[in-house]
């Protein structure tokens, strides 16, 4: 028997999800979750926290030798800063349960 997939909860639908929740309307809430936004990605170079979900990051990639799929040849990949998502202690036990 197959393994039912829950859908991913869009935009609108935790606009509606947030709406019905508090009193603010869903204009309110569109404008609170773009200005969150917005703020993560000003913020990220110095880390930005939602507290009980997780921490924005940018780190730093060290440069490293990689293989060409195709021809299997080694090429350099240069170093580079990426952005990740640390997962808080709270959400992973919430989602994954408590040891």
């Amino acid at each position: 028997m197959a393994k039912a997939t829950a859908k991913q909860m869009t935009k609108a639908a935790i606009i509606d999800h947030l709406a019905e929740k508090t009193e603010l309307t869903k204009r309110q809430i569109g404008d609170v979750l773009d200005n969150l936004n917005s703020l993560a990605y000003k913020q990220a170079k110095n880390g930005f926290t939602i507290h009980g979900l997780g921490k924005i990051v940018l780190s730093d990639r060290k440069a490293r030798m990689g293989r060409n799929p195709q021809t299997g040849a080694a090429i350099k990949i240069p170093a580079r800063k990426v952005v990740r998502f640390r997962v808080g202690k709270q959400a992973k036990d919430a989602i994954l349960g408590s040891k």
